[in-house]
């Protein structure tokens, strides 16, 4: 169905697709694997018409096609469902199924509603989702609005002959297991009139689902694996050209933390989010929230940083009660917050990597009000190379950066500010094991300098691994704290059993 034969891209600086061979046959899914970085944003990209490759060729049911935009791709039966969502929040669920292409429900000029409404329900039976049509979709959870994202994709049916290519790209990243699960088996389900290709840094998941998986490595393909012989361990050093450590979270520099209290909550509640929340944080402690999806950590983690405003109990900041909740007052104190939705929340895509990692103290690089441009770009440059961010130079825009680089931009903005608080939602979200690593390199340091660090981790193992306390939160109560140190670190299985 799709072939790319010795397919090139090349950006100023960057040369991010090198003699790429590609192929999706009829009904099946491909996994494509890499590093941040490694070349699949682009690679996916050329497929879906959001680029122009520079050299090569693309089949679509073996004719060369050059698409110059994704509406293109999507006539000749291409889609993407986005891992950031493309939906538009205050549109309806109808409106988003079928933008671009409302023309066919007008009748002189007008659109009639009740018609797209018919319509609507007929994409959504497809992905087995029961709401109303109508509704506004900021109004459905994440999991309902990827479903409608799926649906939107699979509209292109009556417009195309013969069968969808649909990409999927980190579709699972903030789904609970048995969201994973439903879309996994609607997937199957697809296979009769859709061929996929997914995009995933949780290996386990691409090696469950996938045919065949492609490994990408510095825009290069180093290995097309089998999916039924295929190891989690041998994908890794393939994509990052090494064996991953066994002391993959820095155990061994994780060292005691010390006395002073940067941080501490006192019998701290908000009505239906979470409730008698105590507990405290000292220089160089990573302490982590665990729970399942909704227990309540993401709410408490973001009044820390004064974004929601607790109805009762008391929060102190370096020995000093908070009366103001506010970001700006948190940011004042030292608290630094790296949200889980970078590019909405962390980082400004439009501009520069300098300016992302000076935005939160621009007055340090001002004099009357005008930037100083050859000090700011002085500074970025220390930070990208102490994060060892892998970028252009400073002038190039965040939002071109892969997943894992935007995210230490967003650590540098903080401690380049001189944050000794910091809020980690999820960091490693959506990022590939090399980046993994290099996040927990960042993370030990911080806590070797003083920093206090409250940490919503990815996975259980990656709480256990990487922290000196861990608060178990179910209900939005604290249910059970245990200690991280080297050696007496808690099981999975002692985790879990409080959590469910």
């Amino acid at each position: 169905m799709l072939e790319l034969r010795k397919v090139e891209k090349t950006f100023p600086g960057v040369h991010a697709l090198k003699a790429i061979d590609f192929t999706v046959a009829r009904g099946e899914i491909v996994g494509l694997v890499g590093e941040n970085g490694a070349g699949k944003s682009t690679l996916m990209k050329v497929i879906y018409g959001a680029c122009q490759h520079d050299g090569g060729e693309v089949l679509v049911n073996g004719r060369p096609t050059r698409f110059a935009h994704p509406r293109e791709a999507m006539l000749q039966g291409i889609g993407m469902v986005f891992q950031e969502q493309s939906l538009i929040a205050n549109l309806s669920v109808m409106e988003n199924i079928f933008l671009g292409f409302e023309q066919q429900f007008a009748t002189c000029g007008v659109i009639q509603w009740r018609r797209m409404a018919q319509a609507a329900r007929r994409q959504l039976a497809k992905v087995h989702l029961q709401v109303d049509p109508r509704t506004t979709t900021s109004q459905l959870s994440f999991a309902q609005r990827q479903m409608v994202e799926l649906a939107k994709v699979l509209a292109l049916q009556e417009r195309v002959e013969g069968d969808l290519v649909i990409l999927l790209d980190e579709p699972t990243s903030v789904l609970s297991k048995d969201e994973v699960q439903l879309l996994f088996s609607l997937v199957q389900e697809l296979r009769e009139r859709a061929a996929f290709i997914f995009v995933s840094h949780r290996l386990d998941e691409v090696i469950s689902l996938c045919d065949r998986i492609y490994v990408l490595k510095d825009g290069q393909v180093v290995d097309v694996v089998p999916g039924s012989t295929a190891q989690v361990e041998a994908i890794q050093h393939k994509m990052v050209g090494r064996e991953i450590s066994k002391q993959y979270y820095r155990e061994e520099k994780q060292h005691p933390y010390q006395d002073g209290v940067l941080l501490e909550a006192r019998s701290l509640g908000l009505q239906g989010r979470y409730e008698d929340i105590s507990l405290t944080l000292h220089r160089g402690e990573v302490l982590s929230l665990v729970g399942v999806e909704g227990a309540g950590g993401e709410d408490i983690m973001r009044s820390f940083f004064g974004l929601q405003t607790p109805d009762r109990g008391e929060l102190r900041i370096k020995g000093r009660a908070v009366r103001k909740f506010s970001p700006v007052h948190s940011v004042r104190c030292g608290v630094g917050y790296i949200p889980r939705e970078r590019k909405i929340e962390g980082i400004v895509g439009g501009m520069s990597v300098a300016e992302n990692i000076t935005l939160a103290q621009m007055g340090s690089y001002s004099v009357g009000g005008v930037m100083q441009r050859s000090a700011e770009q002085s500074a970025a440059r220390q930070w990208v190379q102490r994060l060892q961010i892998r970028t252009p130079s400073v002038d190039t825009p965040a939002g071109r950066l892969s997943g894992g680089n935007q995210q230490k931009v967003v650590i540098s903005k903080w401690r380049s500010g001189g944050s000794d608080i910091i809020l980690l939602d999820h960091p490693t979200r959506g990022v590939d094991v090399g980046a993994k690593e290099s996040i927990y390199e960042v993370i030990r340091e911080m806590s070797a300098q003083g920093c206090g660090i409250v940490l919503m981790a990815d996975t259980l193992e990656e709480a256990i691994g990487l922290s000196h306390t861990i608060v178990v939160i179910k209900d939005g109560r604290i249910r059970q704290c245990f200690d991280g140190r080297p050696g007496a670190k808690p099981s999975l299985f002692d985790l879990v059993h409080c959590m469910t």
